[in-house]
């Protein structure tokens, strides 16, 4: 994932997050001083869940790194394999062929 997809993806959780937040706070059964006081909460929670997600996403993004390069290399040597069976192949018609010339 690039940074900016990255970017706009923490960026979209942290909006739909606070937009949540807010939305409950605002629909439940509290008074307005209770529900400022968790507003106000919630709101200071955001740079360390911000935080969190930034950690996840690197986490996450080293993972599928490493993955891809394991498979990458397995795949490389899936082709190395395929050509030398494919080369000796080649060698046994062409000895093949030149041994049934020879015999003509």
């Amino acid at each position: 994932m690039s940074n900016s997809r990255s970017a706009t993806f923490t960026a979209g959780v942290l909006f739909g997050a606070a937009i949540g937040t807010v939305t409950g706070l605002l629909v439940a059964p509290r008074t307005g001083k209770e529900s400022r006081k968790l507003i106000k909460k919630s709101a200071e929670a955001l740079p360390e869940i911000a935080e969190d997600l930034s950690t996840t996403a690197q986490i996450q993004s080293k993972k599928l790194a490493a993955s891809s390069a394991k498979g990458w290399v397995r795949f490389q040597h899936h082709c190395q394999d395929a050509i030398a069976v494919g080369v000796d192949a080649a060698k046994q018609q062409r000895q093949a062929l030149m041994a049934k010339q020879l015999e003509e």
